[in-house]
Formats: structure tokens, sequence, C-alpha cells
């Protein structure tokens, strides 16, 4: 029984381990995306500003 519940504690450790990894990398890509967006925008915005100035 102490074989299998170790087994399962270590299972669970990789399990929560390949799911952090999982998170960080969706984290990662949302940021990413974040500021292509917040760049693109920006420079829309800035392109329009000066635009109007001219």
């Amino acid at each position: 029984m102490t074989d299998t519940g170790e087994a399962n504690k270590k299972r669970n450790r990789e399990i929560a381990r390949n799911e952090e990894a999982k998170q960080v990398t969706g984290s990662v890509r949302v940021s990413t995306w974040a500021v292509a967006v917040f760049v693109i925008i920006g420079g829309i915005l800035f392109t329009l500003g000066w635009l109007a100035l001219r």
C-alpha cells in the first residue's frame, strides 16, 4: 500500500509540474498578444493624431 501511495504522490507531483508549465506558457502567450495589440492600437492613434495636426 505504501508503494502505491508513493507512486500516486510522485504521479501527482509530475502532473502538477506539467500543469504549471502549461499555465506559464499560456500567460506568456497572453502577455505577448496584449503587447502586440497595444503597439498596433498605439501606432494607429499616433498616426491619426499626427495626421490631424498636419
